[in-house]
């Protein structure tokens, strides 16, 4: 009797412990799914780093664009001479000692006309890159959905499973009551009235570990949203009773062939590997001679002169040259070689890379497939189980209040009936989990659900 009464009180002090921890300096912040989706995405690293990355992407795209316009550049100068100076007066070169000075300007234009497709090729990868990066974002921003999912979902069932725990405690505190009522009357033996005090006290360090397991996963939601230490979401509930089992009566084939279609990360391996390809196409026209239009503009004002220099500028020295540039290359100590040799490289592991994607989506999928369909029936399972635990829980208790019936047979048929709820709470939650896990995995996964 000592040992309990100071089990009783290590107990208490346990939950006081506990409630001033989560008392002190915390604050509560009312989340529901969509919100922490959107704290998720605005704080996850991964995400913010192809976000950030989709900047150059787009740079890269707008810089291959350009390509097809162009090259404009304006030079000026200004220098200063001193010392001989070469002149040409009255048809005699006179040398004299002379300071200088000199401003020259000149537009130069540069237009590619032939480069054998380099330009469009370039312009079409970098397109596709663009658009990869969009699908990578795409897919990103699921992983970010599916994490916050899981650690929601737990932490909601975490707490059914204490309001379990704690709906328990609470009945076996009335049974204590009952019980010392007929040990009063002497309907009963004190042995069974230390058994249930007994029971009672088990029960409530399994009330204090739910809560602990509670507190812990509303922890790890709080780091991965990325909360302030002192700040303790408070999330509003789904209804996992209302899971839509809309992947009932297909196969894995036809599974697969949705996901093919609907997986982003799928679709960004199939354009990052065009993309590769039209690089190496690209870097291979460099074999090829290329033609270039230019346009020159040159003029230029020099203080031997004494005409204005508005005049010489403008007037005396202007020159135009517009023409063609053939270029051939011949030998180039085989850097052209070796570029396109590192392209094909990266040509080669981007098609082994979307070989990888495309066994991991089969195989993501059918895993998938298969929780889920152990999920509907492990829950429609628990359903037989909650009911038949309820019916043998009342029928033990009617016969233990008639004394036809002992603690032993009254204590199991109430901890079936209690493990029977947990299960079928876990069997509910895990269900509605994998209709996510399913959504993902055929990357139809969306905010709203």
């Amino acid at each position: 009797m000592k040992l309990l009464t100071m089990y009783k009180l290590l107990l208490l002090l346990g939950i006081t412990l506990i409630s001033v921890g989560n008392s002190f300096a915390q604050d509560t912040l009312k989340l529901n799914f969509q919100e922490a989706v959107d704290i998720a995405l605005s704080k996850n690293l991964d995400f913010q780093i192809q976000s950030n990355n989709m900047e150059v992407l787009k740079k890269q795209k707008q810089s291959a664009l350009a390509s097809h316009f162009p090259n404009a550049n304006i030079r000026t100068s200004f220098q200063q001479q001193s010392g001989q100076q070469f002149q040409q007066i009255e048809g005699e070169i006179v040398v004299t000692n002379v300071t200088n000075e000199i401003v020259s300007s000149g537009l130069n234009l540069n237009m590619p006309i032939f480069n054998s497709g380099r330009r469009i090729l370039d312009t079409q990868s970098s397109r596709l890159n663009y658009l990869a990066g969009e699908k990578g974002l795409e897919r990103a921003a699921q992983q970010v959905i599916f994490d916050v999912s899981r650690r929601y979902l737990q932490v909601l069932l975490d707490g059914e499973l204490l309001r379990i725990a704690q709906e328990n405690l609470e009945n076996q505190k009335k049974q204590l009551e009952q019980i010392t009522g007929f040990v009063d009357a002497g309907l009963r033996t004190t042995s069974d009235q230390f058994n249930q005090q007994s029971e009672v006290a088990r029960l409530e360090s399994v009330s204090i570990n739910a809560q602990l397991t509670l507190e812990n996963d509303l922890w790890d939601l709080s780091e991965f949203l990325q909360l302030e230490p002192t700040v303790i979401p408070d999330l509003a509930p789904v209804d996992p009773l209302n899971t839509l089992v809309s992947f009932e009566g297909l196969t894995v084939g036809e599974l697969y062939e949705l996901a093919l279609v609907n997986r982003s990360d799928l679709e960004q391996q199939k354009m990052l590997v065009t993309a590769a390809k039209k690089s190496v196409q690209s870097m291979k026209a460099m074999y090829y001679p290329s033609i270039n239009a230019f346009y020159n503009y040159n003029t230029f004002f020099t203080s031997l002169d004494d005409r204005t220099i508005q005049e010489q500028l403008l007037k005396i020295y202007p020159q135009n040259i517009l023409g063609l540039n053939l270029s051939i290359p011949v030998f180039n100590n085989l850097q052209t070689r070796l570029d396109v040799g590192r392209r094909k490289v990266a040509y080669q592991n981007q098609i082994l890379q979307k070989e990888s994607v495309d066994r991991k989506v089969y195989q993501e999928v059918k895993l998938a497939y298969q929780n889920y369909r152990a999920a509907v029936m492990k829950e429609q399972n628990t359903q037989i189980q909650v009911l038949a635990a309820e019916e043998a829980r009342n029928a033990v208790r009617e016969r233990f209040r008639l004394g036809l019936s002992n603690f032993v047979d009254l204590s199991t048929a109430n901890q079936q009936l209690v493990a029977a709820q947990a299960d079928q709470a876990q069997a509910v939650f895990t269900l509605y989990f994998q209709e996510i896990l399913m959504k993902h995995a055929l990357g139809t996964l969306d905010v709203e659900f």
